[in-house]
């Protein structure tokens, strides 16, 4: 089982010029295969809370569980993909992607065809042996979230992993997301600023309220895909729900409730 449950879960920054109370009462369910994103006002604590499932950071008080098991660190059952890629500039594509293989000891011959595998997955090909300053903002984020699949995860963990890549390109990479994760069907949640993506991509969207974070909303997301990107954000369905998430975001940057 790879879902996540989070209970009342509580996160406080100490510092010298006060605490910042960052989350309070986080209530989140999400099942194995689910696709989840997380928005809400800048300075929620949706970041915060995405560490937490990584086991980054500690939590102050409340359950976090995956797979019915208690988070207390970094693991191998999640994958997180950050927004700044986060590759190793001394690397190349292949050995970035190997890294992880490399550093859990499996064997030269498996990781070389688990490179292959997810080059050709991404569309990487014939880039193996180009250094990260050799690549585009678009390849760069390709060759992170392979690194993070390849030593197969049940769960992503992505926070605002397209954020800082051109519009079109930023399109590009949700559709290789929303292609990987229909392939897979690996649990993943999200982190996003842009409620189109949130929409396009998810099976479920959470609203945070501002500071300190708690949901206070989800959309479910029954859009019809099967038709690509232009037929999908056309739809009515798409449209509506769209505009009612950001609202809903709308709603807590003005300090309202849900």
């Amino acid at each position: 089982m790879t879902g996540i449950c989070v209970k009342s879960l509580s996160k406080c920054y100490r510092g010298r010029e006060g605490d910042v109370a960052a989350l309070s009462s986080v209530d989140i369910d999400v099942a194995e295969g689910e696709f989840v994103s997380i928005v809400g006002p800048s300075g929620c604590g949706k970041s915060t809370l995405l560490y937490i499932l990584g086991g980054f950071i500690p939590a102050d008080g409340g359950v976090i569980e995956v797979g019915g098991k208690s988070v207390t660190g970094p693991g191998v059952d999640r994958g997180v993909v950050f927004q700044e890629y986060a590759l190793f500039p001394w690397l190349t594509v292949a050995q970035n992607i190997a890294y992880g293989l490399e550093m859990t000891g499996v064997a030269r011959a498996e990781r070389e065809k688990t490179v292959e595998r997810l080059v050709r997955t991404i569309g990487l090909e014939g880039f193996e042996r180009r250094f990260p300053r050799e690549l585009s903002g678009g390849m760069k984020q390709r060759v992170a979230i392979a690194r993070t699949l390849a030593y197969d995860p049940a769960i992503l963990l992505l926070d605002e992993p397209f954020g800082a890549l051109d519009a079109q390109t930023r399109e590009t990479m949700q559709d290789e997301l929303l292609r990987l994760w229909q392939a897979t069907r690996k649990t993943v949640v999200m982190v996003t600023h842009d409620v189109n993506e949130a929409v396009y991509l998810s099976g479920r969207v959470l609203v945070m309220s501002q500071r300190p974070g708690r949901i206070v909303q989800e959309f479910a997301i029954g859009i019809d895909r099967s038709g690509g990107r232009e037929a999908t954000m056309l739809n009515d369905d798409f449209n509506h729900l769209r505009n009612e998430v950001w609202l809903a975001v709308r709603r807590q940057v003005a300090g309202g409730t849900a």
